[in-house]
């Protein structure tokens, strides 16, 4: 899935108090990150939704945009932000996927049970996949390391020759792979 486009797509999304269509036109020119989790009302995921809204006024100031996305609809969205206070402070887009096709798109349907593995995706502006995790269901994500790989991308993106190497943090140093370099690491 790594440097592929993302699919087509069209769905509807609970964000700002509202129901707004969302397409995959819509995500190009601007880096994003699709957030999939297997449903509203569960254990897990609002810890993690919560944690990625109190990162995301800094996501913005990024440049990234942030969907999440469950195959609840868009009206268990907005009931599910009345209804919880971690909830209730996702400022970002909530996609309903109630038919499967973005799951579907993006590999992370489960099969027979129509939800979503808990992934995350970093897509660049040209709508290339460029970062992906997947975890069990019982095991959370970190907003911290997702807002580390965000910036990893975009310097990558934005320093031909560079690379970030493991534990990188903005400001640190990279590598410029060489042959120089092979055996020397």
């Amino acid at each position: 899935m790594i440097d592929t486009e993302i699919k087509p797509f069209s769905a509807t999304a609970f964000k700002d108090g509202e129901f707004v269509d969302v397409t995959d036109a819509d995500v190009k020119g601007k880096w994003a990150i699709f957030f999939f989790y297997p449903a509203d009302f569960t254990f897990v995921c609002p810890t993690e939704l919560g944690d990625v809204a109190d990162k995301y006024e800094e996501l913005q100031k990024l440049g990234v945009e942030v969907y999440s996305v469950s195959t609840d609809t868009h009206f268990v969205h907005k009931a599910w932000h009345d209804a919880s206070e971690t909830i209730g402070k996702i400022k970002y887009y909530m996609l309903g996927d109630q038919n499967g096709t973005i799951t579907n798109n993006f590999g992370v349907m489960r099969p027979g049970q129509g939800l979503a593995d808990r992934a995350t995706f970093l897509i660049d502006p040209d709508g290339v996949i460029q970062a992906m995790e997947i975890t069990a269901e019982g095991i959370g994500r970190d907003a911290d390391d997702l807002m580390r790989k965000v910036k990893a991308a975009q310097y990558v993106r934005n320093n031909p020759g560079q690379v970030c190497p493991a534990k990188w943090k903005e400001g640190d140093e990279t590598l410029a792979p060489s042959l120089d370099l092979v055996g020397k690491i």
